[in-house]
């Protein structure tokens, strides 16, 4: 008997705890463990905005929710802010080509933030956070999933450095400030974004990049001239850091467990609920 073929979803599961079992499931599973992400009778409602790193999550997720040991409810959320038809529909294929059972709702994000004359990214990430949690309180969930890697935590910290004056970095998980009872989670905290584009690659799959009608149209404006320099401070930071790795392999992860590791004794000053300290309000009781 011929044996049967499998599909293209099972395909990307099989990649997943087999071909990159080390460089995906089991980081996932650590970060899951690691900081109790998902417990018991959970319902959580895992955020896709069609880019590769969503929508592995919500792989991921799927074959946790299958395997794991825990009980635990999934709803696979998107939220279209205004996304033209050739992004929207490439989401909607991507889905099913992954079994993936979406849900999409519609709001006018784009169209807000990109009338505003400053920081529209600020204004669209805060916006769309908030109907995030707002639809997936209204759909029974006490949990959101956002899909940050271990490379937004590295960097997220060293801008916060470079440019905000403070050490600061990205947690594992949070408890939301106004929706009471909810709370967000970032499954892929121990992944690295370079083992996701491999897996993408493997399995060719293609997601959508940024569909910010703002991003677009600096990206238009930057192939006029191909030595324009982007103004990202993010892509600034992930070319410095790609830079270190080449003299340091391990600087990533060096990054990484420096967050896991803080001498709070061997700095100066610290802030903490808020508030400004000193290491001077203890040091004569020493």
């Amino acid at each position: 008997m011929a044996k049967k073929e499998l599909e293209r979803y099972q395909l990307a599961e099989q990649s997943i705890s087999k071909r990159f079992r080390k460089e995906l499931w089991s980081p996932f599973i650590n970060a899951v463990k690691r900081y109790k992400l998902v417990n018991e009778g959970d319902r959580v409602s895992v955020c896709i905005s069609g880019g590769k790193d969503s929508m592995l999550m919500a792989k991921l997720m799927q074959m946790l929710q299958r395997y794991s040991e825990v009980s635990f409810e999934v709803v696979y959320l998107v939220m279209d802010p205004g996304y033209n038809r050739k992004n929207r529909q490439k989401i909607e294929e991507n889905a099913a080509l992954l079994n993936i059972p979406v849900t999409i709702f519609e709001t006018p994000v784009f169209d807000i933030a990109n009338q505003t004359g400053s920081s529209p990214c600020y204004l669209c990430a805060r916006m769309r956070r908030g109907y995030l949690y707002a639809k997936a309180k209204e759909m029974g969930c006490n949990k959101i999933a956002l899909g940050h890697h271990m490379n937004d935590v590295i960097e997220t910290t060293v801008m916060a450095m470079f440019y905000s004056s403070q050490l600061q970095g990205m947690m594992p998980k949070l408890h939301s400030s106004h929706f009471e009872g909810m709370e967000l989670i970032r499954p892929l905290y121990c992944v690295r974004e370079d083992d996701i584009i491999a897996w993408a690659r493997y399995n060719n799959l293609e997601f959508i990049q940024c569909a910010c009608r703002f991003t677009e149209n600096t990206a238009r404006e930057d192939a006029e001239s191909s030595t324009k320099e982007s103004l990202s401070k993010r892509k600034e930071i992930k070319r410095l850091i790609a830079s270190l790795k080449e003299s340091n392999p391990l600087i990533e992860q060096s990054i990484f467990n420096s967050l896991h590791a803080v001498c709070i004794e061997t700095f100066p000053g610290f802030k903490a609920g808020g508030q400004d300290h000193s290491f001077l309000e203890t040091y004569e009781k020493e």
